[in-house]
């Protein structure tokens, strides 16, 4: 457990946790932090909640460094608070830095730089309880570093190839028992022209495998096709483990769950004993307090790590299954707890 401490009359004194502060650091609107953000209310811990967004034209850095490291206030025109009275911090899906208007482009860009490696450099090397360090948030991003990092923590990993080579996925093809899918490296969403397409795993057949145009112009992650009984979900707060199994009987939702949510049926299961040693040695090697995994539960039972998001969604899934993902984000927060 990480303690705050405070340098009082000749001797370090324990601080308590009304005593200290939980920086949040996400958009304006996420309801997922407003229900965090009550239960700390209830619990008296002080919450200072900001939007990196609001830097530098409403929200204000005043950093000084000496021998002890770090000091200083953030300031919003509302309030401020001290650098030295931050317990932990939650870094939620903040938006992107808002210059004023009229900058040219490469006043915006330098601006910009500044700006993540001044704000950014002064927060994330106080020593504090992340969830997550955005390091290790930017690590996890790389699909094929986690499935490695599964691997070497003994969770078992679909065969994997990643490519722009058209041959090389026949050729992949060819060698696993029932055929391949492809998915994203990042984000399944794109934007073209003002409309809004989601890109959804899917499963390649034989005529597409004969046209794989377009595959040479970029990295493409393509995995051996599971048979599976259901996909799981789990939520992991800390060393706190929260699973649900999602099936369906819907062709497309059986392929990638996220196609048809409202074909979806949820429930509450416990995560096998030697499955959930593997998942809190992933997140310690990872250096995440939070993350969202999915798994494929295969027919004869055994579990298979797809990925993990440690931005991951869980809210939707809170008044469906009575969960409280919420009070363990909370009691994280306020208590102070990392790998």
């Amino acid at each position: 457990m990480a303690l705050s401490l405070e340098w009082k009359s000749g001797q370090w004194i324990k601080l308590g946790t009304a005593d200290v502060t939980v920086l949040i650091l996400s958009e304006e609107y996420d309801p997922s932090v407003d229900r965090v953000v009550t239960l700390l209310c209830k619990r008296d811990v002080p919450v200072f909640r900001a939007d990196l967004g609001w830097f530098p034209q409403s929200l204000t850095l005043d950093a000084e460094f000496s021998r002890n490291g770090w000091d200083g206030v953030l300031r919003t025109p509302d309030r401020e608070v001290k650098l030295n009275g931050l317990r932990s911090v939650w870094y939620r899906r903040p938006t992107r830095f808002t210059f004023p208007a009229g900058l040219s482009r490469s006043s915006r860009e330098h601006a910009e730089r500044e700006a993540r490696l001044g704000l950014g450099g002064v927060l994330t090397s106080l020593p504090l309880t992340w969830v997550n360090h955005p390091q290790n948030d930017a690590d996890n991003a790389y699909k094929p570093r986690q499935l490695a990092i599964a691997a070497q923590c003994g969770l078992d990993v679909p065969r994997t190839l990643v490519t722009n080579d058209p041959d090389a996925v026949r050729r992949f093809s060819n060698c696993v028992e029932h055929g391949i899918v492809i998915k994203t490296l990042g984000a399944n969403v794109v934007n073209e022209n003002g409309e809004r397409k989601v890109g959804h795993t899917h499963r390649l057949d034989r005529r597409e495998l004969d046209d794989l145009d377009g595959v040479e112009l970029t990295a493409h992650q393509f995995q051996e096709w599971v048979p599976k009984r259901h996909d799981v979900r789990v939520i992991v707060v800390g060393r706190r483990l929260f699973a649900v199994a999602i099936e369906t009987d819907d062709p497309d939702a059986h392929i990638d769950w996220r196609a048809n949510y409202d074909a979806l049926r949820y429930r509450r299961i416990d995560v096998p004993v030697g499955i959930a040693d593997r998942i809190r040695d992933f997140m310690a090697a990872c250096g995440l307090n939070f993350s969202a995994l999915d798994f494929v539960v295969k027919p004869d039972g055994r579990w298979v790590f797809l990925e993990s998001n440690s931005n991951g969604q869980y809210g939707w899934l809170e008044p469906i299954l009575e969960w409280s993902v919420s009070d363990a984000i909370s009691t994280l927060l306020a208590e102070g707890d990392q790998w």
